[in-house]
């Protein structure tokens, strides 16, 4: 049983705290399409950004994908998003991991058709959220023109929202950003020899 003071005192404490953060959220006004990276050395990054795309679809929002280092290898992410042809829209543009593709020349190429893809769904006014999976990736070994990309972040519509994935975020991108996020590893089952699992690594 909870004592009669002890949950007065616990009912004024929880009521002092929604008033303040009543007046907190009143004054948070604007709305705009957010610049969000996922980075760091932990798993997570595009797991995330997948999670995004679910909300939005949930209320029906039209989402673009652009991977950019991932190959051709199929996916739980992707074979869950071919449900929604009419709400989703992915790029599969990347060769496979740089130390699997061995040609720096095919691997620019490839970064430089999937950004084309991406300033492409920039223009296009029906797009709610693109995910630019692993584009720290790509611009971390500059097979993209760093100031380009962000000239063409910058300049994209007001509304529109745009999720980066991948290790190791340039300085200036994460300047940019409205939103960073820096998943750290703590632990990882590859260490102790266990590989990839179906549902959890793709």
């Amino acid at each position: 049983m909870i004592d009669a003071d002890d949950a007065k005192a616990h009912a004024e404490k929880k009521a002092k705290i929604k008033a303040a953060k009543d007046k907190l959220y009143a004054s948070k006004t604007i709305e705009k399409g957010l610049l969000m990276v996922h980075t760091g050395t932990g798993k997570g990054k595009s797991t995330a950004a997948w999670g995004l795309v679910m909300r939005c679809l949930g209320h029906g929002l039209k989402i673009g994908v652009v991977q950019f280092v991932k190959g051709r290898r199929d996916t739980g992410e992707r074979q869950f998003l071919q449900r929604f042809p009419d709400l989703v829209t992915v790029k599969v543009m990347g060769e496979g991991f740089t130390w699997e593709t061995q040609d720096k020349a095919k691997d620019i190429e490839a970064a430089q058709a999937a950004w084309a893809e991406a300033k492409a769904m920039f223009q296009d006014p029906t797009y709610h959220l693109i995910v630019l999976d692993e584009l720290n990736i790509v611009l971390r070994y500059d097979y993209l023109d760093t100031a380009e990309v962000l000239a063409d972040l910058q300049a994209r519509r007001d509304g529109l929202h745009v999720v980066a994935t991948g290790r190791n975020a340039k300085p200036e991108l994460i300047e940019a950003a409205d939103l960073v996020t820096e998943m750290t590893l703590v632990k990882h089952p590859f260490r102790d020899g266990v590989k990839g699992q179906l549902g959890v690594e793709f």
